[in-house]
């Protein structure tokens, strides 16, 4: 169950965020196998300057078409998992326009006890819904 918090900049139409959230959510389903209702996007704009994003000394450029993303979820996937995750999330932006120095992504990892879907409880501790296969 992840929970994806999508930060860019103004500017976007309602229509290209809708489209930013259902291929981040795509790729998810594709590489994780989760199902489709476990879809928990905020989408946050901000005015310019307030995301800066420069590149870590990687040595190349984002543009003001930043697309910042942070994937909350329970932990125990590999690395090979996140690597393919990332991957297929840029790839999936890449259709739309987003380039891919402009696509930053921190994942987030957390246990079942973390989670609480409603009413104050921890529906994964007390058996309210399975916690996800691995």
């Amino acid at each position: 169950m992840p929970f994806v918090r999508i930060d860019v900049n103004e500017g976007r139409t309602p229509g290209q965020l809708g489209e930013l959230s259902q291929r981040i959510h795509a790729a998810i389903l594709a590489e994780y196998g989760i199902p489709e209702r476990d879809y928990f996007h905020l989408i946050t704009e901000h005015p310019a300057g307030q995301i800066i994003a420069q590149d870590a000394g990687l040595g190349f450029e984002r543009t003001s078409g930043v697309v910042m993303i942070q994937i909350f979820t329970q932990g125990g996937r590999s690395r090979e998992a996140k690597q393919s995750l990332f991957a297929a999330i840029a790839a999936r932006l890449a259709d739309i326009g987003v380039a891919g120095e402009d696509v930053f992504l921190g994942y987030v990892e957390n246990a079942a006890e973390d989670w609480s879907f409603g009413f104050g409880r921890a529906q994964y501790v007390t058996g309210e819904l399975a916690v996800p296969a691995r």
